[in-house]
């Protein structure tokens, strides 16, 4: 998709000396493109019935919602502690550099639901594996998950237990 990776702007050394940013913003900026990526975002899912698109904080809430939209599902954001109002389930997950939580409503999926995860990059895994388990305590049924960016020298998708396909639009 050499179209959308020329939308992608790399930004050396940032936020620290050594690292290149992935930013998605000159593609959510080009109306084309980023209805071009929300298309292929959701072909893979267009016959599996999708009800639910999970987002997660934060640019994952910009490509769920969207993508929750063209699928005809409804979205549920997966946001940072304290975010929400209670009640709310958490999940605690390790990063690379410390612990983080995410948190959903808990009325927020049903038993049996089928449920799509979205975020924009997938670098580590740790934030999207943390999802997984939180979206199947509520019994419902993930189909998969995608990702605008997949960073693969960081291995993120070897933390991907799920035998559910994870597909990515660009890597690098």
């Amino acid at each position: 998709m050499p179209e959308l990776a020329a939308l992608i702007r790399d930004v050396a050394d940032f936020p620290q000396p050594g690292v290149t940013f992935r930013d998605v913003t000159p593609l959510l900026a080009d109306a084309r493109g980023f209805a071009r990526c929300i298309d292929a975002l959701a072909e893979p899912w267009l016959e599996l019935d999708v009800q639910a698109v999970c987002g997660i904080e934060a640019r994952g809430f910009i490509f769920g919602a969207a993508l929750a939209q063209k699928l005809g599902a409804g979205f549920v954001p997966l946001r940072k502690p304290g975010k929400l109002p209670p009640p709310v389930l958490s999940i605690d997950y390790q990063l690379e550099y410390g612990r983080d939580q995410l948190e959903v409503r808990s009325d927020a999926l049903r038993p049996g639901e089928r449920v799509l995860l979205v975020d924009d990059v997938l670098a580590t895994g740790g934030t999207l594996a943390a999802a997984w388990a939180l979206v199947q305590r509520f019994d419902a049924v993930p189909v998969g998950a995608c990702v605008v960016v997949e960073l693969t020298a960081l291995q993120g998708r070897l933390r991907w237990q799920a035998r559910e396909p994870l597909h990515s639009l660009l890597r690098y």
